[in-house]
């Protein structure tokens, strides 16, 4: 009779459903997560919104919004870009050179505010291209004269304005429909604070070759959709890029990690089928042929499937990062094949390398040894899979080591590895780790009576299967843990620090440039060069810009040198930063400026609490005509506040200014969240999955407990038992890799060990508990529910 391996893969699969519902289930898991990261991905990487400002510009001439230089050497160079925090505007001198080439009109924006509250102000040329119209009067012509929005002026009153130099008087000679405010050309780019730049030059009737040619590269000419120069578009492709790329590769990796573990597991569990198959004179290769065969079958019903929930989590991530401003609107969610098929390819892939892997013994031991090989569990450990697992092990405890003698990035790039080693030490290392915890906490098991002492018994008989329930429980809680901790260090941090260095009482946001009683803080981000020769790179860190003496409302906690000695052309830093950059007192610093322009001033003094206050403070005339906004962000008060600002109601006590602060982190803190749910949730899930599987596996054992004497409610509390040990071995070793990868992550970051709030902490721990117990629990009632026959 001839044997059809295809035709037995069928039938396994028609006649035994159970046995493949947790591969079902953590494929179609998989799948679901791996689409999703990719749908965020590809979205981020096709991110367009149709121009605003620049609708009606047929050329528009700016400056490129990224910093951008060579790293790596010889032929392995290649080009790293990064964002300026603000926007980059180009060179005055271009609009004389652009002049011949067509009708060249400047564009300047800038903020202006009077009585009737802020506005953005430009030059009346832009009218040309924002569709600005004259609802009365004229248009501006000197120096004094504005136009303003309808309803907040009439012609001829005179009004006064708070512009980036300062407040000026002005004279109504029109209004225009819609809000803001219009000077002549020339007046508008002195009122910007940045009279020798431009934040764009607009031509009408040019060659677009002709005027690439012009600039030389000193700026980028853009046409068509790329005349959308909104910098939040490149933050939303950066975060979505971000998201779909750097965790969605975690992610993926956790996934098809899981996933694996379930084939596998499920080919393990039918060892006693495939040494029958043997034993009756099936050949190896027939033994592979059936598990690819089932693999076929299963995988691409769960991809099909898994893309659906996949397609419904990026779309409510993607809704919820827009509905928090982090993605403006009119970038849309991309959903293509691409990333589709790639999940499923994914999911397919994952199945046939797994159950290939765990059919290799089963396919190649003798007929005669297969029976014999498959009614007890194999002890030695493999010969391929525990090499491996030492030198993952060696390799964690080498970063952890170099992350914990390191400083500044260093650290933090040496610990990103130690949670990925242990994982994989973990899971490689999984029956020789399960032993040791069965000898370990089955000692305790010993006292709870017969059925911990089976429990124990059992556990230790059996480490290949407690291991394969353990590691899904590690991932969830190293994982969670890591992500969750490390926010929850971090907002400690920034809050001891700015409650211990906030000497001020009192703050005012974005005060009146006449404004007294104070120091004048500009508070915004520069970008720092970080490493030496091929490794340099740029980052982006919180700075501040301080007008008059710093000392009198913070204390920065500096550890060396003297904030005194500041003065334009020096620096103060963090200490994080100095570690970072390899920097100290004398040394100087390569800055970009929030604009990208670029400074390197002397860093006169090291300081330690610049997470909660800024990791750079230089003088802010240094920063003059460099930020957006041109002016001070806030007003740092001690003392009482002075009578014309206590009219105003802008003042606000330290402690609300705090608070503030920490809700405009809610996006990162909501992300950490997310990443942590999603990691964690997929974990415990497949945890729950491979215990449901195993306890249904163990369906003869079980009943053959019954038959020989064994109570139902002693079996059921045996199982409690090696839940709880399943649970407890989880939680420990979970636990012991996220401190492992905290603790230089926070060092770096905060100079502080992690802050773990303990009840926090209890809730991971009693989830992962619950989530043993209810897996274990739900399908062994259902499995003694009848009576103590065997099948």
């Amino acid at each position: 009779m001839p044997f059809h391996p295809n035709g037995l893969a069928r039938a396994a699969v028609r006649f035994r459903p159970a046995a493949f519902a947790g591969t079902f289930v953590a494929l179609l898991m998989t799948v679901a997560i791996v689409s999703a990261c990719g749908i965020l991905l590809e979205s981020g990487a096709r991110a367009a919104i149709p121009p605003t400002r620049y609708a009606q510009a047929p050329v528009v001439v700016a400056a490129d919004q990224q910093i951008r230089w060579q790293a790596g050497s010889g032929e392995g160079a290649y080009e790293e870009a990064v964002r300026v925090p603000e926007r980059a505007r180009v060179d005055a001198a271009l609009l004389e050179r652009l002049a011949p080439l067509g009708r060249a009109v400047p564009d300047v924006v800038f903020p202006v505010r009077g009585d009737a509250g802020s506005a953005e102000a430009s030059g009346w040329g832009a009218s040309a291209f924002t569709g600005a119209a004259l609802a009365a009067g004229r248009a501006p012509e000197a120096a004094g004269e504005v136009v303003l929005g309808t309803g907040t002026g009439f012609a001829g009153d005179r009004v006064a304005l708070d512009t980036p130099v300062g407040k000026r008087e002005f004279r109504v000679v029109g209004r225009a429909a819609g809000t803001g405010a219009w000077f002549s050309d020339a007046e508008a780019r002195a009122l910007s604070g940045h009279p020798g730049a431009l934040d764009a030059v607009v031509l009408f009737d040019a060659d677009p070759e002709r005027v690439r040619a012009a600039v030389e590269g000193r700026a980028q000419v853009l046409t068509g959709a790329a005349r959308a120069v909104d910098p939040r578009l490149a933050g939303a492709k950066e975060l979505l890029m971000g998201l779909g790329g750097s965790f969605g590769g975690i992610a993926a990796l956790v996934a098809v990690f899981t996933a694996a573990g379930t084939v596998a597991l499920s080919v393990g569990q039918r060892s006693r089928e495939f040494a029958l198959l043997r034993a009756v004179g099936a050949t190896p290769r027939q033994i592979r042929r059936i598990v690819a065969t089932e693999a076929l079958l299963v995988a691409p019903a769960a991809g099909v499937l898994g893309c659906v929930p996949g397609i419904g989590l990026a779309a409510w991530w993607f809704g919820q990062l827009q509905a928090k401003g982090a993605i403006p609107e009119g970038v849309e969610l991309a959903v293509s094949w691409i990333p589709l098929v790639s999940a499923a390819g994914t999911g397919l892939v994952t199945a046939l390398l797994a159950g290939w892997a765990a059919a290799r013994r089963p396919a190649r031991i003798r007929p005669g040894q297969a029976l014999a090989a498959a009614a007890v569990e194999r002890l030695r450990p493999g010969w391929i899979r525990t090499p491996l697992g030492i030198a993952a092990l060696a390799g964690g405890a080498a970063c952890a080591g170099l992350a914990a003698t390191s400083g500044g990035d260093d650290a933090a790039n040496a610990a990103l590895g130690v949670v990925m080693l242990f994982m994989l030490a973990v899971a490689l290392l999984g029956p020789l780790i399960a032993r040791a915890c069965a000898a370990v906490l089955g000692l305790p098991l010993r006292a709870g009576g017969a059925s911990g002492s089976l429990a124990a018994a059992n556990s230790r008989a059996h480490a290949r299967r407690l291991a394969s329930a353990i590691t899904p429980i590690v991932l969830a809680m190293a994982f969670s843990s890591t992500l969750v901790f490390l926010h929850t260090s971090e907002e400690q941090a920034v809050r001891q620090q700015q409650e211990a260095g906030l000497l001020a009482e009192h703050v005012v946001a974005d005060p009146p440039s006449d404004a007294r009683g104070g120091v004048a803080v500009t508070r915004t981000s520069v970008l720092a060069m970080f490493g030496k020769g091929a490794e340099r790179r740029f980052q982006s860190v919180s700075a501040q810009g301080v007008a008059g003496d710093v000392t009198t409302v913070q204390d920065l906690g500096v550890r060396e040198g003297s904030l005194a000695a500041l003065r334009p052309g020096a620096v103060a830093v963090d200490r994080s930063l100095a570690d970072s950059a390899r920097l100290g007192i004398g040394d100087r610093v390569e800055l970009r400026l929030p604009d990208g322009s670029p400074a390197t001033p002397e860093i006169v003094a090291v300081y330690t609490r610049g997470l909660g206050l800024g990791q750079v403070t230089l003088p802010a005339a240094d920063l003059t005509g460099h930020t957006t906004a041109g002016r001070a962000t806030e007003l740092l008060i001690r003392g009482p506040v002075p009578a014309a600002l206590g009219a105003l109601g802008a003042a606000m006590p330290t402690a609300e200014w705090t608070a503030a602060q920490n809700t405009d982190r809610e996006v990162n803190a909501w992300a950490n969240t997310v990443m942590a749910a999603l990691l964690g949730g997929f974990a415990a899930v497949a945890a729950a999955n491979t215990l449901v599987m195993t306890v249904l596996d163990r369906r003869r054992e079980l009943r053959m407990l019954r038959l020989v004497g064994s109570t139902r409610r002693q079996v059921l509390r045996m199982l409690r038992w090696e839940a709880l040990l399943i649970g407890g071995a989880g939680v420990t070793l979970g636990s012991a890799i996220a401190l492992a990868t905290l603790f230089p992550l926070t060092k770096a970051l905060t100079g502080a060990p992690p802050h773990i709030p303990p009840v926090l902490y209890a809730s991971f721990a009693a989830a992962a508990l619950t989530l043993g117990l209810a897996a274990t629990a739900l399908p062994a009632r259902w499995t003694l529910r009848g009576g103590t026959h065997t099948p």
